[in-house]
């Protein structure tokens, strides 16, 4: 491939990638994109990426092939080798003969030999001081990447990290504003049930809420379902009534 027509290439694949601030998109489909893209634009022959999962766990989410992930997998039940240092550090990751990290990462290094990979440089997906993920970028051959297709990697990942922060943002966002709604329902429902209370036994609002409280309480139930049951009319009111007196002590 020439300079010209890599370049095009990388373009290209900016473009899709920076798709992914704007439109809805599907992380696997983002992250197995971004990890074909390094290994066919830089020089390396496969790569494989890991993801951490709402626990913080690392998950294998892409690779090129079977080889590279078989090496991200006994990677992972290791719980060491490259990308897994990459990730818990958040700092690349070089490693140009895997002969010389055998003693470090045994199960690595073999899984590498048996997949006919000889080096590996490992790039974390890091924004703001936080490490989501990392990916490895695998070669035949022996010897570091070099500085363009370094700064290449890493650029790729920023973006697509960018947009996996984005989604889990929004993600997080929606769920406090559904929590935010539940909440502004739920007060929208006591009020309702406070005025039927409130008329049907001829007491003041403050002292239906302190009836439908402790109905609810001695009953088990929460007050969101126990006002609900009266705004509806599901439940009779006339069956809420104040908490029965405390009997005196002998």
């Amino acid at each position: 491939m020439s300079d010209l027509s890599r370049e095009q290439r990388l373009n290209v694949v900016f473009v899709k990638l920076a798709d992914t601030l704007v439109d809805d998109y599907d992380t696997v489909e983002l992250l197995q994109y971004l990890v074909e893209s390094c290994a066919e634009l830089l020089d390396t022959d496969a790569g494989g990426l890991m993801l951490a999962d709402s626990s913080g766990q690392l998950q294998a989410i892409a690779s090129t092939g079977e080889a590279a992930e078989l090496v991200e997998i006994m990677q992972l039940n290791a719980g060491m080798g490259p990308c897994v240092e990459c990730f818990t550090t958040g700092e690349a990751v070089s490693v140009p003969d895997i002969d010389t990290v055998q003693a470090k990462w045994p199960d690595f290094a073999q899984a590498a030999a048996a997949g006919g990979f000889h080096s590996v440089y490992a790039t974390p997906l890091r924004l703001r001081g936080k490490t989501v993920g990392a990916m490895n970028l695998f070669s035949i051959q022996v010897g570091k990447l070099n500085d363009r297709d370094i700064a290449t990697a890493r650029a790729l990942t920023d973006i697509a990290t960018i947009g996996i922060m984005q989604e889990r943002l929004v993600r997080e966002s929606s769920a406090v504003t559904e929590q935010l709604q539940h909440a502004l329902d739920s007060r929208v429902l006591i009020e309702q049930a406070k005025g039927v209370l409130s008329e049907a036994h001829s007491i003041p609002l403050e002292e239906a809420f302190t009836w439908l409280r402790d109905h609810a309480r001695r009953n088990q139930t929460s007050l969101r379902t126990l006002a609900e049951s009266i705004a509806t009319r599901t439940l009779d009111p006339a069956t809420i009534s104040a908490r029965p007196a405390t009997k005196k002590r002998p």
